[in-house]
Order: C-alpha cells, then structure tokens, then sequence
C-alpha cells in the first residue's frame, strides 16, 4: 500500500488525552504522538482491520487526506486507526463475553444499555459514534442537503441557517468531550441535541432521544492538531466536509424503520 509522509512539529500528547481525566467515562485510547521534527509514516485505511469478532471496522470511503483543510491527514489517521479501532476491538471482547449481546445489533444494544455499565456505555458508544462519524462526511461535499431532507430542515427549524446554528451551538458549548447530534424521531420529525463521552441519543434517559443521522465529535483528539482550542472554527470546517446523501440516506431509513 502507498505510503504518505508527513513532518510534525511539536506536537504535544494533550490533544490525546481525555478533557475529562478523572471522570469515570474517559477516553479509551492514548497515542504517544511523534517527537518535533520526527518524520511520521501515514498509512492507508484499508490496512487498518478490527479484531475477529461480532462488529466490523467500518471502511472509511475516502483516503485519509481527503477532507484536508477541514481535517487534517494526521488526525484522521490517528482518530481512525487508533481511537476507533480500540473501541471496535474492545466492544468485540465485551459482547463475546456475554450469550445476551451475540447476534445483537449495535443499536439493539444501545437501546437496552445498563447505564451503570461504563465499559459497555464507553465502547458501544465508541464504536457506534465514531461509525456514524466517518461515514457522515466526504470530499467535495458539504453545502446543504437537497429533496426531501432540506424541505424537513425547512419545516423543523425554518431554515438551513437555523438548524445550522443550532447544530454548531449545540457542538460548541457541550462541555468537555462529547457529540452534537441531529436525530429523527418517530413521528419523522428533527432534533438537535449533543451528549457527553461517548453517550448518544440511542441510549436510555437520554433528555432527547431519536435515530441519529448526523454527529460531530468534539473530543480533542477530533480536531486540536489543527484548531487547538478553537472548536469553533473546527465546527465551521465540518460543515464543508458533511456528506448530505448519506444523511439524507439515514433520515429515509429511520422512517422506514419505526
């Protein structure tokens, strides 16, 4: 497979290392980064393959530069074969632990979580979120959704520049690691909310529930290589990475599935 160098300079482990340290759920994986200077050798994504087990590695569609300037190569190699590998291959051990996950879907499992679980919370989410994530954006994409999903955007929230600041003020003041979330409910109708760690709408006492088919991570090790503490501006890159027929796919799916 091709390989792609890069040279890093000084970069520090803190954007790696959970915002929440001492909470009881904290981020699953810490990756040593590079020394200044060090030259670092990228990968390709289809090297990268979970453990055998119930869940798979999602494929990323796209190679890992393709979202640059948004997200830069490093970071989605890292937060793709790294962070979301460690919660597939952690997920898989758990559920073959236990004869009541086996054969299960990721959501079947969401949906009847323990809260008090924190691995089960942590990985399960870990490994959902971060599935939806990756597969919410692509290159050359962005702007706004069309057909049925901008007219439901419309009807929901009024406009797209609506949902849009709802979406980014949701993204911007959850505290500490988490996600913001565009979720359908039952009666077809969109929400936005966000959660902390690696909690979704899926779960149980979640003060919006619905089907997620829209996430934005904003633990740090999603974006501090590039906007550091500006999350806000990271947000604003987001929005030109969005993959709108694969969230407009999921919105037709979760009215389908009711």
């Amino acid at each position: 497979m091709k390989k792609i160098f890069v040279v890093v300079l000084g970069l520090s482990l803190a954007f790696l290392l959970p915002s929440c340290q001492r909470k009881k759920l904290t981020e699953v994986v810490e990756v040593p980064l590079p020394s200044a200077e060090e030259k670092v050798t990228i990968g390709h994504p289809d090297d990268v393959s979970a453990e055998s087990g119930q869940f798979a590695l999602a494929k990323l569609p796209y190679e890992y530069n393709a979202l640059m300037p948004s997200i830069d190569i490093l970071t989605m190699e890292v937060h793709y074969s790294k962070h979301y590998l460690t919660y597939t291959n952690n997920l898989n051990k758990l559920v073959a632990a236990d004869p009541n996950m086996v054969d299960l879907a990721i959501e079947d499992i969401l949906k009847k979580l323990d809260m008090s679980n924190a691995d089960l919370r942590n990985n399960a989410g870990g490994y959902y979120n971060h599935t939806l994530f990756f597969e919410g954006m692509a290159p050359k994409s962005g702007g706004e959704p069309k057909d049925t999903l901008a007219t439901v955007i419309t009807r929901d929230f009024g406009s797209f520049e609506v949902f849009k600041n709802q979406f980014a003020d949701a993204a911007e003041k959850q505290f500490g690691s988490g996600w913001a979330w565009l979720v359908v409910d039952k009666a077809g109708k969109l929400s936005v909310t966000s959660t902390p760690n690696q909690d979704n709408p899926l779960m149980p006492n979640q003060p919006i529930k619905g089907t997620p088919i829209l996430c934005l991570d904003v633990w740090e090790h999603a974006y501090y290589l590039d906007y550091q503490y500006k999350r806000k501006k990271y947000i604003e890159a987001f929005f030109k990475v969005i993959n709108w027929k694969k969230v407009s796919e999921r919105y037709l799916e979760a009215n389908i599935v009711k």
